[in-house]
Order: C-alpha cells, then structure tokens, then sequence
C-alpha cells in the first residue's frame, strides 16, 4: 500500500444520530435541558458536601470526586453534540478528535475504579463499623482518589496514542454521536487486532478488576447486614450503600457489554445509543439518585433550604 495512501485526515465527520432537520433540533432542546440538568445537579452536590460539616466523611470525599467526574465526562461529549445537531457541516478535527478520545475515555476509566474505592468504603463502614474512621483516613482516602485518577488517565493516554498512530486512508466518516474509541478504530485500513487487544487488556483491568472488587464487597457486605438481628439495623445498613449500589448497576452494565468483547461488540445504533446513556442519562441521574435514596443529603438540602429561607425572611423585613 502506497505512502500516500496511509495519510492521516485533517478532519472527521460525525454522522450523529439523524439527518432529519425537526429531529436535531428536538434533540438539541432535550439534550441541552439534560446537560444543564446534569452541571447544576452535580454542582450543587459538591457545593452541599463543601458547606455541610456534616458531609465532610470519606464517603461525600468520593461523591464530590464521583461528581466532578460525571460533569466533565458529559462536558467532553455534549457541547460538541449539541454544536453538530445544529450544523450543516459536522466535522471535527484530527486533534479535536483526539483530545476528545482522550478525556472521554479517561474521566470512564476513573469513574470505573473510583466506584471499586466506594464500595470499599461502604464495606469499611458495615463490616467494621467501629474501625470506620481510623481505616478511611484522611491520607488513604487521598490515595485511593489518586490511583483512580491516575489510573484512568494513564490508560486514556495509552489508547489515544495508538488508536490515532493508525492510517485512516481517507476514511473520515465517524458512524457515531462522538470520536468514541471502536468507532474510530473501525476507520483504520490495516489490522487492528493489536488494538483491540489492547482494549480487551484495559477491559480486564480498569472494568472488570473494579466490577469484581465492588462483587467481592458487596457479598461481605450483604453477608454482614443479614447477621445483623434487627429490622431497623438492616434497614440501616442497606441505605447506607443503596446509592452506591445503584450507580454501580448503571455504570458497570453498559460498559461490560460494549468493551469486554470488542470483536462481537453491538450494533453501531446500540453503540450510539450507550454513548447517550452515559454522557446524557448516567452523569444527570447520579445527583438525584443520592439526593432521593440519602437521608444524610436530603437533611443536608433541608438544613441550607431553610438556612436560605431564613435569610431571605430577614432581608425581606
């Protein structure tokens, strides 16, 4: 094959999710009320952990680092769909492509094994209650934050790297909503069993390890609350990780379907419709999830509602 056919384009295009001009533009109204949904929402968490002394605990540590995660995952997709939705011309350059390969891909890595160090904080706190707060200090919850962080980002950069090193041979129609790591990759004009691979590695690793690690803690933990001989004591100790447990579920699903086998992965539409869930659905649902399923974040809410509500009386008068 000829040098000049293995050039790298200039620029992709996204072909979304509809030509239909009514379409994109329903879909840009409910996709741009979800995104500010999802800022304000997640926002305000971490605004309410900062001002509630209350929240300041392990557990709202990774909530506030859980949030920031969610708003910049979906920040890395949405903005840019919602520009395109809008365009005639719904191109993206080559770096802009990559950069958003990038992130997207690293904030997913990090929220995945962020929520492995939860649900170690959530066994901590059922199984070795009294032990709570000299396990969970200040300095290891640090850690267990930076490895996450790290972690994800490292794995991110890895697949960038070599993902966008591979000849498109002009090929630059991108089958999907964002620069979405299978879809790019399905451009390339040489063997990419190299790549996939490697997704399969990063599967193992930063999906699979922290899927098992949350199993493995949430049947000591399920374990323990069964022991525990009074309803209002089970019933404690299951709210303490409903939350937790919920995300988990939503995250951890789709994930496992779409990246474990790449080579019998799901149809271009059902790829589509994952990437919406959890730029659009997941980081908007997981504030509301533990603001309704929390007692500690409703009270939280009530305390600064009726805080507002009383400076408001006085200023009033």
């Amino acid at each position: 094959m000829g040098t000049d056919n293995q050039t790298w384009v200039r620029e992709f295009i996204l072909l979304g999710l509809s030509n239909d001009w009514d379409t994109q533009v329903s879909l840009f109204v409910l996709f741009l009320v979800m995104y500010i949904v999802t800022v304000l929402g997640n926002f305000l968490i971490i605004l309410l952990i900062r001002l509630d002394s209350r929240l300041h605990t392990p557990m709202y540590f990774f909530l506030t680092n859980l949030s920031l995660v969610d708003v910049s995952y979906a920040t890395s997709i949405i903005p840019q769909m919602l520009v395109h939705l809008l365009a005639a011309h719904k191109a993206i350059p080559f770096v802009s492509c990559a950069a958003q390969l990038f992130f997207s891909l690293g904030w997913g890595g990090i929220e995945f094994v962020l929520l492995a160090v939860m649900a170690y904080d959530r066994y901590v706190a059922v199984c070795n209650p009294l032990r709570y707060s000299v396990i969970m200090h200040g300095g290891l919850c640090t850690r267990l934050a930076f490895t996450s962080w790290v972690s994800g980002s490292v794995n991110s950069l890895i697949h960038t790297a070599i993902t966008f090193q591979l000849p498109m041979c002009a090929n630059k129609y991108i089958d999907h909503i964002s620069c979405e790591i299978l879809a790019v990759i399905r451009l390339a004009c040489v063997d990419t069993s190299s790549n996939e691979i490697a997704i399969m590695v990063s599967s193992i690793v930063l999906l699979m390890t922290p899927f098992c690690l949350v199993l493995l803690s949430y049947i000591q933990i399920i374990s323990t609350i069964l022991k525990i001989r009074s309803t209002e004591g089970r019933k404690k100790a299951f709210h303490t990780c409903a939350s937790h447990l919920t995300v988990v579920v939503l995250c951890y699903g789709m994930a496992i379907f779409t990246y474990i086998q790449p080579r019998s992965s799901p149809s271009v539409l059902q790829e589509k419709l994952i990437s919406l869930f959890y730029a659009v659905l997941t980081p908007m649902l997981n504030p509301m999830i533990y603001s309704v399923r929390n007692k500690e974040v409703k009270g939280a809410w009530q305390k600064l509602l009726g805080q507002f509500s009383g400076l408001t009386s006085k200023l009033a008068t």
